[in-house]
């Protein structure tokens, strides 16, 4: 090394950075000014695409998008908050003009980590409350679950149980059910509830943990698991609905196909993705502006041979 002098790689390093200052970036500005160029391109960040309410979801999306000239990349998340997080610091990265989230795992504070608070954003459920400061689309999930409660109880049931989905989920679902017992004079059946992770598998695992001291009748949180739940039933001998009605949520298609065919709330998935769509497009274009929105979609009954 020659005494007195920096070494090139340092000396240029310090060009390029007061470069850099000149036009007005930060020393990552560089990297950071990529995420401002426009790429047509939204991102679709869901825990789990094999639950045939997320495809149908992500087709309502895409139909919205097509017609103001963005892309969707669809992202699963197996319902794991590192693969979320990885999957937003990701498309992030990719300089995605917009998000749409379904999460119980991420805040608001992780998502404006991640972007900056510079990325438009529609969250997939929960409440206003839940996320607050960022734009929502969800079904009416209380009056659903509630809905579905309180047809159970018309039909006589009074020992009547709730399959819940994973921690952190569902809140306004759970809500429904207590409120239609309560009302009716009945307790919830099973405190703390039975949770189930939204697959069919662990339906049965969460519904032959009921069948230790069997209600007679059972809500489950998602189709999938109610489906589930009757597989379980069905190992015992039992009889749906006339041992134990089941009662599902989202009207998935296998919901009709099954036999007996699934009563279930219709959670409309198409309709909440050309929802979340439309809004998320309104803040990439800046035709919107301002407070956040939340838009609650109608859930209603579907009473098929289940219950």
């Amino acid at each position: 090394m020659i005494s007195g002098k920096r070494p090139v790689a340092a000396a240029t390093r310090e060009r390029i950075e007061r470069s850099i200052a000149a036009l007005g970036y930060r020393p990552d500005g560089l990297a950071r000014s990529l995420r401002t160029r426009r790429s047509h391109t939204v991102a679709l960040i869901v825990p789990d695409l094999t639950n045939p309410f997320y495809p149908a979801l992500a087709r309502g999306l895409e139909e919205c998008l097509d017609h103001d000239g963005y892309r969707a990349i669809i992202c699963s998340s197996d319902g794991l908050p590192d693969r979320e997080r990885a999957y937003l610091e990701d498309v992030t990265d990719r300089s995605v003009d917009g998000l749409v989230l379904d999460s119980f795992h991420l805040s608001v504070d992780d998502l404006h980590g991640a972007t900056g608070g510079r990325v438009p954003l529609v969250w997939i459920g929960g409440t206003p409350l839940d996320h607050p400061g960022v734009d929502s689309v969800r079904p009416n999930d209380e009056e659903g679950a509630y809905a579905a409660t309180r047809h159970l109880i018309e039909r006589g049931h009074r020992e009547i149980a709730m399959i819940d989905g994973p921690a952190g989920s569902g809140t306004a679902r759970r809500e429904g059910y207590r409120r239609a017992l309560a009302e009716a004079g009945l307790p919830s059946s099973r405190e703390p509830l039975v949770r189930s992770d939204w697959t069919r598998a662990d339906g049965a695992r969460a519904m032959r943990q009921l069948l230790a001291s069997p209600p007679t009748a059972v809500f489950c949180s998602n189709d999938l698991t109610a489906i589930g739940a009757i597989d379980a039933i069905r190992e015992v001998a039992l009889s749906v609905p006339d041992d134990v009605a089941v009662v599902g949520y989202d009207d998935i298609e296998l919901a009709s196909l099954i036999a007996p065919a699934l009563t279930t709330v219709q959670n409309p998935a198409a309709e909440t993705g050309r929802t979340a769509g439309r809004m998320l497009v309104e803040r990439m274009r800046g035709d919107v502006e301002g407070p956040a929105r939340s838009v609650t979609l109608p859930s209603s009954l579907i009473v098929r041979d289940s219950s």
